[in-house]
């Protein structure tokens, strides 16, 4: 029912819907059907590395410590770290907002490459990663940060 003044007057009950319809179906081509082709596009499969680039269990022989003054310092903790590089991250050259962005990043960073990261000091973080242990007393997380480095 294109047309709108058979829809008024279908409205206002001067024609029944039946005859306008018969009147456009009489009026209208019928319509070519055409053969619908489905085209599929090939998937290639992703493939993940099997092995992960990391040291054997005792063969770790360097720690990397990072003094970063701006957020973008991230990706060399990233590089270092995912080579199976042990990081200490050293925050206290940072402003408070950048720093905690790294902490988050490098939390997620940890997370996806099956590491750890434990708070040492309040601006101090370490960055383990899965084949590395590290032994202590436990307290780690628990530092101190107003404690002083000696006693007298």
């Amino acid at each position: 029912m294109s047309n709108p003044l058979k829809k008024t007057m279908v409205y206002l009950g001067l024609a029944d819907e039946e005859e306008v319809y018969e009147e456009q179906a009489a009026a209208a081509p019928a319509p070519r059907r055409e053969k619908v082709v489905e085209k599929t596009a090939p998937v290639t499969p992703l493939h993940r590395p099997a092995v992960v680039r990391q040291p054997a269990a005792g063969a770790v022989s360097e720690i990397l410590t990072v003094h970063p003054k701006q957020y973008r310092d991230a990706q060399g903790i990233a590089e270092a770290f995912r080579d199976g590089i042990p990081v200490i991250i050293n925050l206290s050259q940072m402003s408070d907002a950048d720093a905690r962005r790294l902490v988050d990043f490098a939390s997620g960073l940890s997370l996806g490459l099956f590491g750890r990261i434990e708070r040492v000091t309040s601006k101090v973080f370490l960055l383990s990663p899965e084949n590395i242990a590290v032994s202590g007393e436990g307290a780690v997380a628990q530092a101190d940060p107003e404690a002083a480095p000696f006693a007298p």
